[in-house]
């Protein structure tokens, strides 16, 4: 089985960037990687819900439980494909995992509230869908005036022709998802957790070195 490696962080944080660096960097080693991204908007029925949902085309409002079961419903439906991929790769490394709906829910309801949702949501993804838990998250740590430069840099998404979507949009949702990932991280929830200061100077720092980093805390 794989050393599973989810790259985790709020809009903008560089995780696909990361994601894909990371895999270079371990091939470039002599090990087998390849990098799962969620959602997987054109891929199953939960990530194209999820991309109507964040392009505004829903005509209800969902609750952070709701979302969070479409977003574990995205990651059931590629059950196999992770399985397959860790059945093959020496490392899998996510680009968002588990960590990302525990973080993003959270920021949604009470800090009251908080601790039990994150909970559900392990017990959702890893319990009732049994998805495979990481061995390491890294929380790429990217300040919110860098994420929001970085995301205006996104190419075309497949789910919207908007340059923000409807969390990325939403400064006051970014701030409460870095502070749930703080929880996240400071509390070793969902297992070891690294930490990766991704700016330097107001800028984001070379991928290859941000890459070096989290190699080097792959076991």
């Amino acid at each position: 089985m794989a050393v599973l490696v989810a790259i985790e962080g709020a809009d903008g944080a560089g995780k696909a960037t990361a994601a894909a660096a990371v895999v270079d960097a371990l091939r470039g080693a002599g090990r087998t990687a390849e990098v799962i991204s969620f959602p997987r908007y054109t891929d199953t029925v939960g990530g194209h819900v999820l991309g109507d949902f964040l392009a505004g085309r829903l005509p209800h409002a969902m609750s952070p439980r709701a979302l969070a079961t479409l977003y574990a419903l995205d990651r059931f439906e590629s059950r196999d494909l992770v399985l397959a991929t860790a059945a093959r790769c020496d490392v899998v490394v996510f680009d968002r995992y588990i960590a990302s709906n525990m973080a993003y829910q959270a920021a949604k309801v009470s800090a009251e509230e908080a601790p039990n949702l994150m909970r559900w949501i392990v017990a959702l993804e890893t319990g009732q869908f049994a998805m495979p838990a990481p061995d390491l998250s890294i929380y790429l740590d990217t300040p919110l005036d860098v994420a929001r430069a970085q995301i205006a840099r996104k190419r075309q998404r497949s789910y919207t022709d908007q340059t923000y979507d409807a969390h990325e949009a939403d400064d006051a949702l970014q701030r409460g998802v870095r502070a749930a990932y703080a929880a996240l991280v400071d509390g070793d929830l969902l297992g070891r957790w690294q930490r990766v200061v991704t700016g330097r100077g107001g800028a984001m720092r070379p991928p290859a070195e941000i890459a070096a980093e989290i190699v080097a805390a792959i076991t």
